[in-house]
């Protein structure tokens, strides 16, 4: 899995760092960090965040997202 945030449109409304903190973090109030290959423990979490992005900055990338359940919202490829 392979995780692109677009910085540009990211808002830092850190919605990604609640829900997957292992995977994202906030540095003040809008600089974003994030791991861009998490383990794959961390993939329901890293769905998750990616969903629940108001600005819908995270792509999430990979074979193991293809076989995911589609949410609504969130942008994976495969």
């Amino acid at each position: 899995m392979r995780l692109v945030v677009d910085l540009n449109r990211c808002q830092g409304y850190a919605q990604c760092a609640f829900l997957a903190p292992d995977v994202f973090t906030m540095h003040g109030d809008e600089a974003l960090m994030y791991d861009p290959q998490p383990d794959d423990a961390q993939r329901e979490h890293v769905l998750r965040a990616a969903e629940a992005c108001p600005v819908k900055a995270i792509t999430v990338e990979g074979s193991d997202v293809a076989s995911a359940p589609a949410r609504a919202g969130a942008s994976y490829a495969a």
